[in-house]
């Protein structure tokens, strides 16, 4: 019999309104169920605004650095977990036991960096315009924010948006992906331990339709914080913008990597399985498209297909597997249909492109390591976002059209270069249209600190990760103190 869990609304674990649930399936392992979990409604999102937006007032009188006081500890909390909480993850969602280890590191990191936000929240101080003025600006909580995060990273996402959403005044609902709702679990958990007060994060599983979409167009909810594909993320800002309510979005991604012909070609392979591969290549940072000069492309493909060839599928955690399954049947037959495509359109597979149902991989979703050569910018497989191990290699004749392929996307989440130029590194900074740039490494390996984020439909224009992230979950307030003991009327008294 499953574990039954339940959601978390005003301090109390409770059922769905609707008593319905689902099951959460190890991808690797069909008939490991980690639980049962509510399938919750309208019913259960309005029950837990209520909650957030009752008991706003108070979080928000508490003292930044109190309630970073408590973003600290669970940090500390998370770090004495570790390995509990990296093995249920890989479970969960399927990624490698050492990604896994990995992600929890990073969400420790961003609890720990996060809570020293509590002792600055910046403002600025300014002379102003008149004597005996003082002026000055000071961030303000929004209110009730509520945060959709995706299943490849079920504990570190969260607390990409939980940490610096408590840490300035808000209170959160949060309704994890349905297939890794038991990490948001263990979160709250976690929150609670360190002494979070019962009603400021609250948590509601479901599916999109039915659990998402009602906490995205709740009129009590001032910021929706979405991370997720970039289909579901413009219906996300249209329904914001109906209610006037703040969104930030993070969505899709197709990565370059560019490798030059005066490359060091080992450390370029690596970065490129590394950055393909890696979590099964269901990374938003994913190297999904690698345009590499002409002079090397063959002995650089080659050698590509020689490590993907060699890497070993199954159970993240037996530590022989280099590359779990993907998350469900549904993205493995995603998967597939871009594997038909790339043939469709001309592309040379030169290694992967099926389902492997051979082993222990039975028992799971798992897809082998592919690679297409002989790919042009234009086709659908160097354009759209496959998240899944598939790599996509490109000939380009030089820097110039490397950089204006990589441009062709409509993502621009991150980008990376391989070269011993240090003109070749510059130029491409400065070029490649992207949120995150790397020389000499893959296209994933963000640091918490850094911000994190891209343009065009990968987001709208706010970042997670780094000082930054204050940006989004705070409202600044101009504050002017008139200590002249008389009337001044600013710009008319100037004239």
């Amino acid at each position: 019999m499953a574990e039954r869990f339940q959601n978390f609304i005003d301090g109390k674990w409770v059922d769905a309104a609707n008593g319905t649930a689902f099951d959460n399936i190890n991808p690797a392992n069909k008939t490991d169920v980690l639980g049962s979990f509510p399938r919750s409604d309208h019913r259960d999102v309005d029950r837990a605004v209520e909650a957030a937006k009752a008991h706003f007032a108070t979080w928000r009188r508490i003292p930044a650095p109190r309630r970073a006081e408590i973003l600290f500890r669970a940090g500390e909390i998370i770090g004495r977990r570790k390995e509990e909480l990296a093995h249920l993850m890989t479970r969960e969602m399927g990624k490698v036991l050492k990604e896994s280890l990995g992600e929890v590191q990073e969400a420790m990191d961003m609890t720990y960096y996060i809570a020293g936000e509590g002792r600055r929240l910046w403002g600025e101080t300014t002379p102003s315009e008149l004597p005996d003025k003082f002026a000055m600006t000071v961030r303000v909580p929004l209110g009730v924010v509520g945060a959709i995060t995706p299943w490849n990273f079920p504990l570190a996402i969260p607390t990409w948006k939980l940490a610096p959403a408590l840490v300035a005044g808000n209170t959160v609902v949060l309704k994890p992906a349905e297939d890794a709702p038991l990490m948001a679990v263990r979160l709250v958990e976690i929150l609670l331990e360190a002494g979070l007060p019962p009603g400021v994060a609250n948590l509601v599983h479901g599916y999109g339709e039915e659990a998402g979409a009602p906490l995205v167009r709740h009129p009590d909810v001032s910021l929706i914080s979405f991370t997720g594909s970039a289909e579901v993320g413009r219906e996300v800002a249209i329904a914001c913008a109906a209610e006037h309510k703040r969104v930030s979005l993070e969505m899709g991604g197709k990565n370059p990597i560019l490798v030059m012909d005066d490359a060091d070609l080992d450390l370029a392979v690596e970065g490129a399985i590394w950055g393909g591969f890696g979590t099964s290549g269901q990374r938003c940072t994913a190297a999904s498209r690698i345009l590499v000069h002409k002079r090397v492309v063959k002995e650089f493909a080659d050698r590509l297909v020689t490590k993907a060839q060699a890497l070993r599928l199954g159970d993240g955690l037996l530590p022989t597997t280099d590359v779990g399954p993907v998350i469900n049947e549904a993205q493995l037959k995603r998967v597939h249909s871009y594997t038909k495509l790339g043939l469709k359109e001309g592309a040379r597979l030169m290694c992967g492109g099926e389902i492997i149902k051979e082993g222990d991989c039975r028992k799971g979703f798992f897809y082998a390591p592919s690679v297409f050569g002989d790919v042009v910018p234009k086709m659908r497989i160097a354009q759209e976002e496959i998240f899944g191990p598939v790599v996509a290699v490109l000939s380009v004749a030089g820097l110039d059209e490397a950089i204006e392929a990589a441009n062709t996307s409509r993502y621009g989440l991150s980008a990376a270069i391989y070269t011993r130029d240090i003109s070749k590194a510059f130029r491409t900074i400065d070029g490649l249209g992207t949120g995150i740039m790397y020389v000499n490494a893959s296209t994933i390996g963000a640091e918490v600190h850094l911000p994190f984020g891209g343009i065009r439909q990968t987001g709208n224009g706010h970042r997670e990760g780094g000082r930054q992230v204050m940006e989004v979950f705070t409202e600044w307030k101009a504050v002017y103190i008139d200590y002249s003991g008389k009337l001044q009327r600013a710009q008319i008294d100037m004239s």
